[in-house]
């Protein structure tokens, strides 16, 4: 049988204070739904050491083609991604909840 390639992993800074934001805006609410989602999109990001192009690709206007990967995550957040090599660099982590129309101008 042969071994699925595994992929290395990398958050950018930009992400983890995207991430750090959700959670503590959440936590004001809900401090278990916080922890829950939070969980969530951890297991989510870890997921993709393994196959991380299983997801499509972001069509957006302003965004190069087949440049960001995207994941749905508990129907609100939004994780774009890129595949370079063996690595995973996961470069946003968007609350669809909120407008980011910046994101794609």
């Amino acid at each position: 049988m042969e071994k699925t390639p595994q992929y290395k992993i990398i958050v950018s800074d930009r992400s983890r204070q995207m991430l750090a934001s959700h959670v503590r805006f959440m936590a004001q609410k809900s401090p278990s739904a916080a922890r829950v989602v939070k969980n969530k999109l951890m297991d989510a990001i870890r997921s993709l050491k393994v196959m991380p192009e299983r997801f499509p690709f972001l069509e957006a206007e302003f965004i190069p083609p087949n440049k960001y990967h995207k994941m749905l995550v508990e129907k609100w957040y939004l994780i774009l991604y890129q595949i370079k090599d063996q690595r995973v660099y996961v470069d946003y982590i968007v609350d669809c909840r909120q407008d980011y129309g910046w994101l794609i101008r």
